[in-house]
This record gives C-alpha cells, structure tokens and sequence, in this order.
C-alpha cells in the first residue's frame, strides 16, 4: 500500500509488515478478550492501519464492522449498539464521537486509537509494540461470519448485512472482467470510495491486496476532481473504481488527460448507473471506456462489463458475472420476458451473498421469494442477456401511466451546458399520478432563474420525450448524498 499523506508524501506498508502488525494486533485484541465471532468496529479513514485491522480481525475469527468516518454520534450509537461491538479501532476524531456516546454502549470495552491514548482510548501503537509478530490464525470455513457492513433501507433502520470469509473470494470474478482481465503487470489500485463501503472495502482494496496489486491510500475529506487527476498522474494509478457522481464531478476538468498526463488501464463504475453520457465522456476524456458493475451490500458485484472482451452494450448495466445466477423476476418470482420491467434477482446459493440480517431473521426471510434474494431494483433484459437498470422501486416514477427510471432523464440532464448535478424524482400529482421534477446544481458561472429552468425542460422534452422531461426545476447548491456517494432521492421526494 502506499498511503499518501497531506503533504503529498508517500508512506509504503509492503505485505511483510501487514503481517507482523496485523499478527500483533490479533494477539493485542485477544488479550483484551476478543473471542471468534466478537464484532470489531473499524471507524477510519483511507489508510494502512485499515487492512491491518481487518487483516487482525478475520485472523482473531472475530467480524469486521466497517464505519463510514462521516458518521455522526446517532449513526455511531446505533450500529455499534445493535451489533454489540466489544471493540473499536480508531483516530481521535472517532474517539471524540465515541466518548460522547460511550453510556449507550454497554457491550465496548476496548478503543484502541491510532493517534495514541486519548482518555478512555489506548494507543493502537503502543497495544502493538506490546504483542507478540506470531499469530496462529483461527481456522475458520467459507460460512463463518468475517464481516457485517450496515445498509439503509427506505424504511425502518439501518441492517447489518452478515458476510463469511468466502465474500471476498467470491468478489474476484466482479474484479477481474471489468478491469480488463485484472490483474496486469505495472497495475496499481486507487477508489476514493470510503473503504467502510461493500464499494470501497470489496470493489478496491481488498482484491487488489488479494491479487498482489499495490493500493494507493489518500484521505479526502471532500472529493476533490483536480486532486484526484493529480493524484492518478503523481503516483502511476492505472486501475480505478469511481462510483458515477464522482465520476460526473470530474467531468467539470477541461483537458485532463493533456493537463495532468495520466496513464489509466481500466476503471470500473457502480453505485448507481452510470448513463450513457458519462460513459461517452470517459472514452473521450479519459481515453478509457468505463466498465460498470452492478450489486448491493447483501450480494455485491453480480453484473458487469468487460470492454477488454467486447461484453457491454451502450446504456445497459452488464451481463451476469461468471458465478452468479441473475434474473429479472415477477413479484411472483417467475421470470419476466425480454424488455418486461422487473426486479432484479440472485438465485442463491452464491459466493457473495450474504449470510442474513444481523438479528434479524424476519428482514432476511422478506428478502427472498423462493431461492431468488430480490433486490428492490427495477430493470429489464434483452434476448441476450443484457440487462438495463432501471431505478429503485421507490425511485421509478408513474407518471400518466408510463413507468420512468430517474437515471435516463438525470443523463440527459447532465448533457445541459449548465447543469453540473441532478437528480430526478416524482412528485405526487392528481392529474398524472406523479410529475417528473429534477433538482439541479447549476455550473459556476450560470445563476438559477426561470429562463434557465424553462431552456432545461426544453433541452430533455427535446432529446428525450414529452412525458419524461420534468415538468418543475428546484435550484439547489448541492445535493444530498450517501457517504458512498449515492443521491437521497427520498429526501428530494419530501421536498418536492
């Protein structure tokens, strides 16, 4: 790993020290009584003392318990609570939010902080130099649990979605196809995706680790476009994971490929969907095509592309990765025909799916119709097996009868010289049911107003049709996001 500091200065963790202080850590956490099956919560941002802590914790037999660093105290209560995390490894900014909540937190005994003691917190250093470099780790099957990553639903709060160890075997083959036959020669890994994320932890740095592929660490605490083109060129990343808003905030770099002189081989997408005009922009821009990949926390990276083998389609998400049975299904869980609207489904067994629902069996059996885990995503397949997302359950949009997925206006929507973001929903509407309405972030230069609003309307009434174009336009500085990047398009819906 080289992890990049904020002066720009590398630091390197090659895999001989990954080991001594992954085995130190293990022992560390064991004689602070952290047994096979405990949950260990990892509250930190991109950096070397992550692997080393996950690496410590599927050697312990224990489970991992990733925390997006942007969590606020409620966030952190309620996951760690749930789980009953008996320990946490963290920096001073997590051990600060900790402490306030450390009274609803019966079951943590242990922070350990990879800034040094800090109150109630031991030094992560310090518990390392004190343990021994040899660790016999625990031996432990393909089914037992290695790690629990929480994901929100529309509704209710927040699951912890239960992994075994052979999620990351699994994830390989969604690895290798849309990386162009991953891994290369000369490879080197970078996402700025949060490393707490299935996107960041499953799609990056662990198959790159796994692989041998050195991962390149740098802390943003606000994703930055001209850093990140930087960044790609300083340190010779050739392989990228770039979830679509991120990659629509780099569209705003002029010439980046002349400014910044990097030399990228594959870079790979997902999250949401990434449109055709994103997709034509990184063949131009980037000089690269993107290859998209499709998949939830409780069962990641099941569709994809491999452009390296002429698999992928214009404006379709991908084709059932090799290892997993994918369809689009009926409520009743038949399968749709070709172009029906449907849900999409993983037939189960499967490498990556999960094991259940944190204590939380009723959620997990409402998970499944028959053998098939749905997924609360809308799409449709052709003859040949390509399929097209169309938008979550709650983000389709019934408008005068039609059935509207929210990524084909929000592509055309981009493709407006002023628009820099948006993001489409339904408002309800008792003439149509519903009325397509778009929240826009405008590009600096262009100030909001009616005209503005009414030039947009015609642009997507223009290119896409009549009844998708939104029929109201809300300004707004920004959108609300997911820590892994995604809109909230139900907040947008209380405001419509």
């Amino acid at each position: 790993m080289i992890e990049v500091g904020p002066d720009g200065a590398p630091v390197i963790l090659t895999y001989g020290r990954l080991r001594d202080r992954s085995n130190r850590l293990a022992g560390a956490l064991r004689s602070r009584g952290i047994r096979p099956g405990d949950r260990v919560a990892v509250l930190l941002q991109q950096g070397a003392a992550v692997p080393v802590a996950h690496a410590a914790i599927y050697k312990l037999g224990a489970v991992a318990l990733p925390l997006a660093s942007l969590f606020g105290a409620d966030a952190l209560a309620f996951r760690l609570a749930d789980s009953g995390a008996r320990a946490l490894i963290t920096g001073t900014s997590g051990a600060a939010k900790v402490a306030a909540i450390r009274d609803r937190l019966p079951a943590l005994e242990t922070v350990l902080s990879i800034h040094g003691p800090d109150g109630a917190a031991e030094g992560f250093e310090q518990a390392l130099e004190a343990a021994s470099p040899d660790f016999a780790p625990v031996d432990t099957t393909a089914d037992d649990p290695a790690l629990m990553i929480y994901t929100s639903g529309t509704t209710g709060p927040p699951k912890g979605a239960l992994h075994g160890h052979r999620v990351l075997l699994g994830h390989l083959p969604g690895i290798v196809f849309p990386h162009g036959l991953f891994p290369q020669p000369g490879d080197r890994f970078w996402t700025p995706a949060d490393w707490a994320w299935a996107g960041g932890l499953l799609n990056g740095l662990l198959p790159s680790l796994r692989y041998g592929v050195p991962v390149v660490a740098r802390k943003f605490d606000k994703f930055d476009p001209e850093a990140a083109f930087a960044l790609l060129a300083e340190h010779g990343i050739r392989n990228a994971f770039i979830p679509p808003t991120a990659l629509r905030m780099l569209r705003a770099v002029p010439r980046p490929r002349e400014r910044f002189r990097f030399a990228m081989r594959s870079l790979m997408s997902a999250g949401e969907a990434l449109g055709e005009e994103t997709a034509a922009w990184g063949r131009e821009a980037l000089g690269i095509p993107i290859d998209e990949a499709y998949g939830q926390t409780e069962c990641n990276l099941v569709i994809g592309t491999c452009s390296a083998l002429g698999i992928g389609r214009a404006g379709a998400t991908g084709r059932a990765l090799p290892g997993h049975d994918v369809a689009i299904i009926r409520q009743n869980g038949a399968p749709c025909e070709p172009g029906e609207l449907g849900q999409i489904a993983v037939r189960r067994p499967d490498p990556v799916m999960f094991l259940g629902y944190w204590n939380n069996p009723a959620a997990t059996a409402a998970k499944f119709v028959g053998d098939w885990m749905t997924t609360g995503d809308q799409a449709v397949t052709d003859p040949d097996g390509y399929i097209t997302f169309v938008g979550r359950d709650d983000d389709v949009i019934t408008s005068a009868g039609y059935r509207i997925g929210p990524g084909e206006i929000e592509d055309c929507l981009i493709r407006h010289p002023a628009v820099a973001l948006a993001a489409a929903v339904g408002k309800p509407d008792a003439l149509r049911t519903e009325i397509v309405k778009a929240f826009v972030v405008p590009k600096p230069g262009y100030e909001p107003s009616e005209a503005l609003a009414a030039d947009i309307q015609a642009f997507v009434r223009n290119h896409l049709s009549a009844h998708e174009y939104p029929r109201e336009i809300a300004f707004r500085p920004d959108l609300p996001m997911t820590t892994t990047g995604k809109i909230i398009r139900r907040i947008l819906r209380v405001e419509a």
